[in-house]
């Protein structure tokens, strides 16, 4: 199960070197495009008002836009020029979406926004190369995360109502944590386990960028708060 929440069960596992190397390149071009897509939403939002505030003001409606496509695109994933389409337009409005909070941030301590940007560039490469290189079965590592996710979110939910700003910034710090190992577990499945099939490049680079844009947002919550 990727940390889309869609479980599936690719056509056809990557069985050669040069059939895994095809879904290595398919998978983190379409990450590296999707980020773009992802900052031009942000970008496109914080220079319309209307839509800014009409984000700002519902947030969770946003948030259903966003996955509408995305689910789209998972059940259309192997349908090309299809898949592409989707995933961009999930994107894009992802950025829309996180456009209101980023600018909270960059506003309440200036410059945090790039920073949380350059450690998680820094955390996705050493993590993808301690997950390409290490010799290590990560296969246990899924279920772990994935418990810690769910515990993560239930004591999120529980902070609504606490308010407080230890525990906000408690989880987040595990929030990085969850994301990272994660990142590693998902990083593993495509180069190393023989889970996705060459075409399947759409799953694995959506499961990739929803690990970095979590790993993102909890380390700008983290820099944020910890300086507030």
């Amino acid at each position: 199960m990727g940390i889309s929440g869609i479980s599936y069960a690719p056509a056809v596992q990557v069985r050669s070197g040069a059939e895994r190397a095809t879904l290595v390149r398919r998978t983190y071009g379409l990450v590296f495009l999707s980020i773009l897509a992802t900052m031009a939403g942000t970008a496109f939002t914080l220079v319309q008002p209307g839509l800014f505030n009409a984000v700002a003001a519902h947030p969770f409606i946003t948030m259903i836009a966003a996955f509408i496509p995305l689910i789209m695109a998972q059940r259309s994933a192997r349908e090309f020029p299809k898949n592409l389409v989707l995933t961009f337009l999930f994107t894009f409005v992802m950025g829309v979406a996180i456009a209101p909070g980023m600018y909270l941030a960059e506003r309440a301590v200036p410059g945090v926004v790039l920073q949380a940007g350059a450690l998680t560039f820094a955390a996705f490469g050493a993590l993808s190369l301690y997950a390409v290189f290490s010799r290590r079965d990560f296969s246990a590592w899924g279920a772990f995360f994935f418990v810690g996710l769910i515990v993560m979110l239930v004591a999120s939910l529980l902070n609504i109502f606490l308010q407080s700003v230890a525990v906000g910034l408690f989880l987040s710090a595990i929030g990085v944590f969850v994301f990272s190992g994660l990142l590693v577990f998902d990083t593993w499945r495509i180069v190393r386990s023989g889970t996705y099939g060459q075409d399947d490049y759409v799953f694995a680079a959506v499961t990739i960028y929803l690990d970095l844009l979590n790993l993102f947002m909890f380390i700008l919550s983290l820099l944020g708060g910890r300086r507030r």
